[in-house]
């Protein structure tokens, strides 16, 4: 029985050169499926939660083919690769909704540390304490995703040190965020922020991971990870998504692997390590040096995985999805967007010619993807 699943995809705009313009308000406006995002030059949509890979595929494909078709009706203009504002306007806010208080707050208080395009993982789980124990291991290990999917080395057109620089910069709020022991304590936890104002709401828990549902923090389906991102290659995105299912499965199925109860460390001591990973995951993404939650070991975040990888192929396999979860070994042999972008980089290709080789990349792996699987599909 496979997991449903879904994805929150939050893209830029602008040109062909690479500047990015705000046109959320004519998308939302003219395209079903679409929504805003505080500032103007973001754009989100949302898939539909599916179990089958191949229809999960085409809901990712399509309405981006139907943006991108779109953009065109009004001028020279197109979606754009990475997570941060690679060669400029990180001076300035651009509000999608001048009149919403709650986006006043995000611009007063954060500036444009937030105008990030990520991608936001949703997988299905009904019960809640077997979401907590999820919620538990997936944020112990959400440095790994963050270490395949970085994809914004650059800002305001120079490289930042970072691999990822949305997640090295984004203010995660609240500042400390338990290891939550059950659903009641994640209840108990959500109503003192909201009395104490550190979350402005039951949304403005902006951690790497957190559990998401129809009337939070009550009643909840799923686990969102926030950590990762934008995958802008589809393949190479289920395949992340591959990896996240099939981990979760594994503990669904052995409940012993969480971290409560495997691991040698305290709850404080596995929040302060993952944060530290995240930060060095930030840095060096596949490359970076982690320390495992299990008992505190050093290791590479491209050797973790593949470790995970090896754990968690039998269970893909007899759940008929493995085909998606193989791309990974790709990306961890050719490196994430980010790596590919700063070895032009340190060959001194300029920002710019490498953001717009990006962007016609991006728009034939589209046209390719959508021509051989979805109409196929369809037919």
């Amino acid at each position: 029985m496979l997991l449903s699943k879904g994805f929150e995809i939050e893209m830029y705009t602008g040109t062909p050169q690479g500047d990015i313009v705000g046109l959320s308000d004519k998308i939302v406006a003219d395209l079903d499926g679409f929504v805003t995002e505080p500032d103007s030059r973001n754009v989100e949509y949302t898939t539909a939660p599916f179990c089958c890979y191949d229809r999960l595929l085409c809901a990712l494909v399509r309405p981006r083919r139907e943006l991108r078709k779109y953009l065109t009706t009004l001028g020279d203009y197109t979606i754009l690769p990475g997570s941060t504002l690679s060669l400029g306007g990180s001076d300035r806010f651009y509000r999608s909704d001048p009149n919403n208080p709650y986006h006043s707050y995000i611009e007063n208080t954060y500036g444009t540390k937030v105008v990030t395009a990520s991608v936001h993982i949703n997988v299905g789980i009904s019960d809640p304490e077997i979401l907590m124990r999820a919620i538990r291991l997936v944020r112990l290990e959400a440095p790994l995703y963050l270490a395949l999917s970085a994809s914004s080395p650059f800002l305001d057109g120079e490289a930042t040190g970072y691999h990822s620089t949305r997640w090295g910069l984004f203010p995660k709020t609240p500042a400390h965020v338990p290891l939550f022991e059950s659903h009641a304590h994640f209840i108990r936890w959500t109503e003192e922020q909201l009395v104490a104002g550190t979350m402005q709401n039951v949304r403005h828990l902006w951690s790497s991971v957190r559990p998401n549902g129809n009337r939070r923090p009550y009643d909840l389906n799923r686990v969102e990870l926030r950590i990762c991102d934008l995958m802008v290659d589809p393949v190479a995105l289920l395949a992340v998504m591959a990896l996240l299912e099939a981990r979760i499965t594994q503990l669904i199925d052995d409940p012993r692997l969480d971290p409560l109860e495997m691991s040698q460390l305290s709850s404080e001591e596995l929040i302060t390590l993952t944060d530290e990973n995240e930060a060095a995951a930030a840095r060096q993404s596949l490359d970076a040096v982690l320390r495992h939650w299990e008992d505190g070991r050093e290791i590479l975040a491209r050797d973790w995985i593949g470790e995970i990888y090896q754990e968690v192929w039998a269970i893909a396999k007899a759940r008929g999805f493995s085909c998606f979860l193989s791309p990974l070994q790709k990306l961890l042999k050719e490196g994430n967007a980010a790596q590919r972008w700063l070895k032009f980089y340190n060959q001194n290709f300029d920002t710019r010619s490498i953001i717009v080789q990006a962007i016609a990349a991006m728009a034939e792996q589209e046209r390719e993807l959508e021509e051989k699987l979805c109409q196929m599909l369809v037919a």
